[in-house]
């Protein structure tokens, strides 16, 4: 098809007016794209990550967990518990000092570092051992200073010593490290 001869229409012509009116209306267009987000949208950074969330990210229930005990029927109590964001990733952390429940004498006690359920609705898990239940050990002093976990380990100097009387002791501290906890043991005292 040819173009027709004869004058130019009125509503052919471009102007100055019609392309700033075109570029205005495709602003505000995507101002209002990058404004409107699903509900369920985080906040990313640079690299594509998901930033902070708006709600704080409750710490692991240490009472949700089930221990690597024997108990022999008996409960598990929880002696001590610190919280915090151990690792970095801006989610909390809680680690516990453990033991089988008893009347009498003293049972040993495990340290346990529980993160977040793997999916919603879903029980914390243990996501590192920091003192293994049967090392048979006694755990004092238990604090967190900072993103370090801190106890003085109350250890037996053979199988006679009585348990009630642990006669080894040294201060111990665990800090994330290249993507694991490391125990950073301090010096050993020969006797309590």
């Amino acid at each position: 098809m040819q173009p027709s001869a004869g004058p130019a229409l009125p509503h052919t012509r471009t102007r100055t007016v019609h392309w700033l009116s075109t570029a205005a209306a495709l602003g505000a267009v995507v101002a209002a794209v990058a404004l409107v987000q699903p509900a369920d949208a985080s906040p990313k950074d640079a690299h594509g990550a998901a930033g902070p969330s708006a709600a704080p990210v409750a710490a692991p229930d240490p009472r949700a967990v089930t221990y690597p005990l024997d108990c022999a029927g008996a409960p598990v109590d929880v002696l001590h518990q610190v919280s915090g964001d151990l690792d970095g990733d801006g989610r909390p952390e809680t680690v516990v000092v453990v033991r089988c429940a008893t009347d009498t004498g003293t049972p040993p006690s495990g340290v346990f570092v529980l993160s977040a359920p793997a999916k919603a609705g879903g029980a914390p898990r243990i996501a590192e051992t920091l003192v293994r239940p049967q090392d048979k050990r006694d755990i004092t002093d238990f604090r967190l200073e900072g993103r370090t976990v801190k106890a003085t380990v109350l250890g037996y100097s053979s199988d006679t010593t009585p348990r009630c009387c642990p006669d080894l002791r040294r201060n111990y501290s665990w800090e994330w490290r290249d993507g694991r906890y490391v125990a950073l043991p301090g010096a050993m005292a020969n006797s309590i």
